[in-house]
């Protein structure tokens, strides 16, 4: 069933990416007010990055499983896993975002200036890098999915963008774990 006009996929891929990487960057340079978002407990702010954290663990567990599906032949699985990935990637960005703007920004890191230096800011560059590269390639997937039967996939990049959006995806993942754990377990 087709839910997106084919003509419109790259055109949707490039808004729907102009979009959120805006959101984001207001978000993080503190461009989005604080009275903007409901206020919320301390408590809740200080819970929000554990969860992420978790929703991390819990989407490179669904993005391996997809990826595992897909190459057995299961298409219904796969889609599934991967639907679910982008369902938790949102739940994460979303709550990201609230914490940014309630908070007025991303935080400062608690630890030492040479960790900070030369393992925090590599980290958390390569994490940022790959997650800016990845929003337009998810999108991308996604909508030739939703524009397609599935026999019809075959004959497009859905599967060859797929494996690299899926690559760059679980790397964010898990060197957004290792930042968690920096700033919020080691520091």
């Amino acid at each position: 069933m087709e839910y997106v006009p084919r003509e419109r996929v790259r055109l949707l891929t490039g808004v729907l990416s102009v979009v959120s990487l805006a959101v984001v960057f207001a978000a993080a340079g503190g461009r989005i007010p604080s009275s903007s978002v409901p206020a919320t407990p301390e408590w809740i702010l200080e819970t929000i990055p554990l969860v992420n954290a978790v929703l991390s663990a819990t989407a490179i567990g669904t993005i391996t499983l997809g990826w595992r599906a897909i190459r057995r032949g299961d298409v219904e699985r796969h889609r599934i896993a991967m639907v679910t990935s982008f369902v938790l990637f949102a739940s994460f960005l979303a709550l990201y975002l609230y914490r940014l703007t309630a908070t007025g920004g991303p935080q400062p890191f608690p630890g030492p200036e040479t960790v900070y230096q030369f393992v925090y800011l590599p980290l958390l560059s390569i994490h940022i890098l790959l997650a800016i590269v990845c929003i337009p390639l998810l999108y991308y997937v996604l909508l030739l999915a939703l524009s397609r039967p599935i026999a019809d996939l075959r004959r497009t990049s859905h599967a060859r963008v797929g494996r690299i959006a899926a690559t760059l995806w679980l790397i964010s993942f898990s060197l957004g774990i290792v930042v968690f754990v920096l700033l919020h377990v080691v520091y």
